[in-house]
């Protein structure tokens, strides 16, 4: 059923595909991401120059991409920088999600404890995610951790809230009301019959805040708040460019391109699971 959904197919056929590259990236990157050459610098898609290796060989090199200012290939980086994008994003996923799903079932099962978690959950939301993210960035060292972290922890009132109004209405449930009444443990009935019935939502949440996630460490290395500049992300390619967009518009164009399709591929894939998972647009389909 979930296959037959076209967003699914493109969506999930271009984030397999992402994936593939990031995983490929050492064999499908010409040349180390890192790598200076000053006499390679600003070069145009497709032209070719000498590069000297680490290992001090000169070798003949074609710039798929073009290289930036520093003498980098822009392709090798931009390969690299999506093992970087897709990692941020899957771990800030898995990181609000959980901690939502946590928080969502002890807020909505537990009355005593609704009023506190949600007015905490409320504070958080009521901050710009963008500004906690970069408030996080600017206190700690820029490291993958730390990003994560920066951008997970606004997404977690989204899921939590999520994970409530779900728990809300499946707690009504006779099947529910019927365990309760043969004395199941508290435990039990949140993770054996609650649970398994808000895993569709949050598959289709988790891919939301996956797509969001990139978007947002693209901007903080943009911003130069994110990763440090020796990592290789769509981000930083693009701030390293900006200065030299109008002559060189490639070093902005191609990790631009990147981001925009795993974004694209990520909602494609959300919306399509929205579709075949949710009973009431299943039956539209």
């Amino acid at each position: 059923m979930v296959l037959k959904n076209w967003s699914v197919r493109i969506g999930g056929s271009a984030l397999a595909l992402l994936v593939l590259i990031a995983l490929a990236a050492p064999w499908l990157g010409t040349v180390d991401p890192s790598l200076f050459d000053a006499g390679s610098r600003d070069l145009r898609p497709g032209a070719s120059g000498d590069i000297v290796t680490l290992e001090g060989e000169t070798l003949r090199h074609t710039f798929l991409m073009g290289s930036d200012s520093f003498g980098r290939d822009i392709y090798s980086r931009v390969l690299y920088g999506t093992r970087v994008s897709l990692l941020v994003g899957i771990l800030c996923a898995l990181v609000a999600v959980s901690i939502g799903i946590a928080c969502g079932l002890l807020s909505g099962y537990l009355r005593w404890l609704d009023g506190i978690l949600m007015r905490v959950m409320d504070g958080i939301m009521a901050i710009p995610a963008i500004l906690v993210a970069i408030s996080l960035v600017a206190l700690w060292r820029g490291s993958v951790a730390t990003v994560v972290i920066a951008i997970a922890i606004p997404e977690i009132p989204r899921v939590t809230r999520l994970v409530r109004s779900l728990v809300l209405t499946i707690r009504e449930e006779p099947y529910v009301e019927a365990a309760i009444a043969l004395g199941t443990p508290t435990w039990k009935i949140m993770f054996g019959h609650i649970l398994p019935n808000c895993v569709a939502p949050l598959v289709v949440q988790g891919t939301y805040v996956c797509a969001f996630s990139i978007l947002v460490e693209a901007i903080l290395s943009f911003l130069g708040v994110g990763l440090p500049p020796d990592i290789p992300t769509w981000g930083n390619v693009m701030a390293e460019g900006r200065t030299q967009f109008n002559d060189y518009p490639h070093n902005i164009f191609f990790p631009g391109l990147f981001l925009a399709a795993t974004v694209l591929a990520v909602n494609m894939l959300g919306d399509g699971l929205r579709d075949t998972l949710d009973p009431k647009m299943a039956k539209r389909i």
